[in-house]
């Protein structure tokens, strides 16, 4: 049972139909498991081990009745906490939520449930999903499992975590800021930002329990080890809203090419604006010789007719208008007004920008998509670094942007971690992550695959050959 730890989903699906293994067998390895070799990570933070095996008894009766209920038929896995989750505890990270049981399940997690899957946990996320690093105070820090000194990542940081250490074959994580693609990164597993809208993600904190409103950027998508899972993923959750579900269908467009030697791929690999550590980029260099030399054209000097500092004013500016919601009312006059160049203080009046200055920067967006629409008629992806270094060291320091991160021996403000998001982040476009190699301290990296708007499958087809050229995710030592 052993090799379950990290088996795909789609080969544990397949192994409980050919009646190889049970659900409930399954189930009960992945909770020993966690029970042994989760106390120094904290990744999965509720477990409902009772109703889980109630419901993996339940899928291994059905299947003896010649009953399937989905591909993911009997199979255990953990969703992110800030997904609600019908009859199990979802916090957010929230205090105020920590005892709150949700009485239905957001859409996604619904669509993983009708497929068949048994959630038998919660994993750790940051209060409200709002950092790059995953703590909080009800459920604490979740370490690293590489080095848990530093963090594996945010506002998914528990779901990767929980991944990179054989816990679940497949999560739900969610990104507005990166918080898919930065803990996929830091914790060497693979993840899939969608093209925005895509995915619907009803049912998620934030905002508050009941909340309708889709945030501007916000998306919900996979994470796994595989990029098949992560393709099973999304065909599963992606689909039309609540809103235009009696109308409208998704068809999304099949992968560009089949062969790898029909890709045209561009490499912007680093920037002026946000200097990658010199190992990192040699790894990503490296990793993407090996496409090159596997048949791909690659160009290192294609650019979208934008610059990364245009990508990340614009996306910083929308960011943060759609994190405002969770501010006061009678503290955005006060934030609007907020002097000085520090980071801290561009942040709180980007927090208080007007209507008809989030309208300029929203025509600035449009304009960058266009860009990408002209520059994806001569290249079918892009790839891009996630971030300028490895996974940081824990920092709970307050606010959050007032804190420094070191890169390459060099302080930068915590933020500009992110500035690697922005190109596909503010653009609304697909991002698939996938680990390219450790750095000589053992820490994971990883690289995005980039493609056009609505060409997920684009990106998650090169995504699937680059990975079998650099020989999948790596695992972190003792586990």
């Amino acid at each position: 049972m052993s090799e379950l730890a990290y088996s795909s989903a789609i080969t544990i699906a397949n192994r409980i139909r050919s009646r190889e293994i049970s659900s409930r067998e399954a189930l009960d390895y992945f909770l020993a498991r966690v029970e042994a070799l989760d106390q120094r990570i904290n990744c999965v933070v509720t477990i409902d081990a009772e109703r889980a095996r109630k419901e993996a008894d339940a899928a291994d009766a059905a299947l003896a009745r010649g009953e399937v209920s989905g591909p993911l038929h009997g199979v255990p896995i953990t969703i992110k906490d800030s997904f609600q989750t019908r009859g199990m505890r979802t916090t957010s990270g929230a205090p105020e939520l920590a005892d709150f049981v949700p009485e239905e399940d957001a859409w996604p997690v619904a669509r993983l449930r009708e497929a068949g899957a048994i959630i038998y946990g919660k994993t750790n996320a940051p209060i409200y999903a709002g950092d790059l690093q995953s703590y909080n105070e009800v459920f604490g820090t979740t370490n690293n499992p590489y080095d848990v000194s530093r963090t594996p990542g945010g506002s998914s940081g528990g779901s990767a975590a929980a991944l990179a250490c054989g816990f679940t074959p497949l999560e739900l994580g969610s990104d507005i800021g990166g918080s898919i693609r930065l803990p996929s990164h830091m914790s060497g597993i693979a993840g899939h930002k969608p093209s925005y809208g895509i995915v619907p993600a009803h049912g998620q904190i934030p905002g508050p329990p009941g909340t309708l409103t889709m945030a501007d950027l916000a998306v919900a998508g996979p994470m796994a080890r595989t990029v098949e899972d992560l393709e099973l993923g999304l065909d599963l959750m992606a689909g039309p809203n609540r809103w235009e579900r009696p109308a409208w269908r998704l068809d999304l467009p099949q992968p560009r090419h089949q062969s790898l030697k029909q890709y045209r791929i561009a490499a912007w690999l680093d920037d002026p604006r946000c200097r990658v550590e010199p190992e990192m980029r040699d790894l990503l260099e490296k990793a993407t010789r090996m496409l090159a030399q596997a048949g791909a054209w690659v160009d290192y000097e294609a650019r979208p007719a934008f610059t990364l500092e245009k990508a990340v004013d614009t996306f910083f500016a929308l960011l943060q208008a759609a994190l405002a919601g969770g501010v006061a009312l009678n503290r955005i006059e006060g934030y609007a007004a907020s002097p000085g160049d520090t980071p801290a203080a561009r942040t709180k009046r980007q927090l208080a920008i007007r209507h008809r200055e989030w309208l300029t920067y929203n025509e600035r967006r449009l304009q960058m998509r266009k860009r990408w629409e002209e520059f994806f008629t001569q290249w079918d992806a892009i790839l891009l670094p996630v971030m300028p270094c490895p996974a940081i060291p824990h920092d709970h320091s307050e606010p959050q942007a007032t804190r420094i991160a070191w890169v390459g021996g060099e302080q930068r403000p915590y933020w500009d971690l992110t500035a690697w998001m922005a190109p596909a982040g503010v653009c609304y476009l697909p991002a698939t992550v996938i680990p390219v190699g450790c750095l000589s301290t053992g820490l994971p990296v990883g690289i995005q695959i980039v493609g056009p708007y609505l060409h997920d499958r684009t990106t998650l087809s090169l995504a699937k050959h680059f990975l079998a050229l650099l020989g999948g995710c790596p695992r972190p030592p003792g586990f």
